[in-house]
């Protein structure tokens, strides 16, 4: 054997052995989290640390019932598909009037829209807090929805925008010569074109909007619509000895997220890949 090829081969030895070794580092906290969450209450005193070395589901039933995780559940439901969709319709809007409409001001505009990257939520917490409740919206739904709606618009704008901008011009050139108005031409000529970015920053907006703890806690300050980030916190307050709830509960919070990422692990896949080589 060659030496070349054999330094080549030990390099790829060492670096599926360092991929594999990562993988099980990151999936063990998971893994572990599954099977605290199915063990007996006994089973996690004695052995916290073991795999799977019993099995039951009264941890589940404690956290469903006694944690109210059932409501927390569709209180995030609530708060998350909404804001999710209302940041896909804008950004997918927005995106392709940046890329494909010429009007004054785009790149200003434009401009002014990727700010939103760069200004950190902790600067306008505080001023949004007595602006939502100046407006009537503090502690609802509508004004958490808009809230998390508005924090993830400059980056799916300016995401899509992207997709929009490395179409070829004859699609919408040659839509407007056979008569479509600019509607048509959004929905059907560019939209189905560019379904992967849209699949990507769906799942990508969810994930950030299911998870995110800050506003809810901010704008949310009674029990009435408390998502599933915040019941956990304070889940985790009243619980610090009793893993197996807690196991539980984590598990509760994530499924939903991983179900969603395995169902459309394919459009993120070709999204980002695309949004790569586009970039």
């Amino acid at each position: 054997m060659r030496p070349g090829l054999t330094a080549r081969s030990s390099r790829l030895v060492g670096r599926h052995v360092l991929l594999v070794a990562i993988s099980l580092l990151v999936l063990f906290p998971l893994v572990l989290t599954v099977s605290t969450a199915f063990k007996t209450s006994e089973d996690v005193k004695v052995n916290p640390f073991g795999l799977f070395s019993s099995f039951s589901t009264e941890n589940l039933v404690t956290a469903w019932t006694v944690g109210e995780f059932g409501k927390y559940v569709l209180n995030s439901i609530l708060l998350t598909v909404p804001s999710t969709a209302l940041v896909i319709v804008l950004s997918t809007m927005g995106g392709y009037a940046f890329a494909r409409l010429p009007f004054p001001g785009r790149g200003i505009a434009f401009y002014l829209v990727i700010l939103g990257l760069l200004v950190p939520f902790f600067t306008y917490m505080i001023p949004l807090y007595f602006q939502l409740r100046s407006m009537h919206l503090l502690d609802t739904l509508l004004g958490v929805n808009l809230v998390l709606a508005s924090t993830e618009l400059a980056f799916g704008t300016f995401f899509m925008r992207a997709f929009f901008l490395d179409l070829p011009n004859e699609l919408d050139q040659s839509a407007r010569i056979d008569g479509a108005s600019e509607l048509q031409i959004f929905l059907r000529v560019m939209l189905p074109l560019v379904l992967p970015g849209v699949g990507a920053l769906t799942v990508f907006t969810f994930l950030q909007n299911w998870n995110n703890f800050l506003v809810p806690l901010l704008y949310l300050p009674t029990a009435q619509y408390r998502p599933l980030t915040t019941g956990l916190y304070l889940f985790l307050g009243g619980r610090s000895v009793d893993i197996g709830p807690l196991a539980a509960g984590t598990l509760i919070t994530i499924l939903p997220v991983m179900v969603l990422y395995v169902a459309l692990q394919k459009h993120v896949t070709q999204g980002f890949i695309s949004g790569a080589v586009k970039g």
